[in-house]
């Protein structure tokens, strides 16, 4: 258990050990990502990585009305972990901490907070997923994005 904690903290510093930094390793989310469906539609930008942080937003609505938007930020936090930041409709910020990345994947975790608790991304080609559940995987909601120009 000991092995398999130490190898997993190994594997999230790698990318810096490489003279990168964590938030570089998820350069994968950069991009416009746009999700329609009939009149609703969804979009989240984010900006690559640069001077150790990503910024993105999100906003949601439907036909020409937005109905909610959402300020996003990956970025070290106040102890060096990488941390997902998100501030909807502008409110203070909600933090998640990083607490899986794959190639192409990314997971961030806050048990505390009332929902979500899990936000979760995956990139496949030109498909960028974001799941936000329970801490436990319940009352899932996904987003299937695709790029946007």
């Amino acid at each position: 258990m000991k092995l398999m904690l130490i190898g997993s903290l190994l594997a999230l510093a790698a990318p810096a050990a490489q003279g990168g930094t964590l938030v570089d390793a998820l350069g994968w989310m950069a991009g416009r990502w746009e999700s329609v469906g009939g009149e609703g539609w969804t979009e989240e930008l984010w900006a690559a990585p640069r001077g150790g942080a990503m910024i993105g937003f999100s906003r949601s609505g439907r036909g020409g009305e937005e109905s909610a938007f959402e300020h996003l930020r990956i970025a070290p936090g106040e102890d060096g972990a990488l941390v997902y930041l998100a501030s909807p409709g502008g409110r203070p910020a909600v933090v998640f901490r990083l607490v899986e990345r794959g190639e192409g994947s990314a997971a961030f975790a806050n048990p505390d907070h009332d929902y979500p608790q899990l936000i979760r991304y995956r990139r496949e080609g030109g498909t960028l997923t974001a799941t936000i559940s329970a801490a436990d995987g319940s009352r899932a909601h996904t987003w299937t994005y695709r790029r946007a120009e």
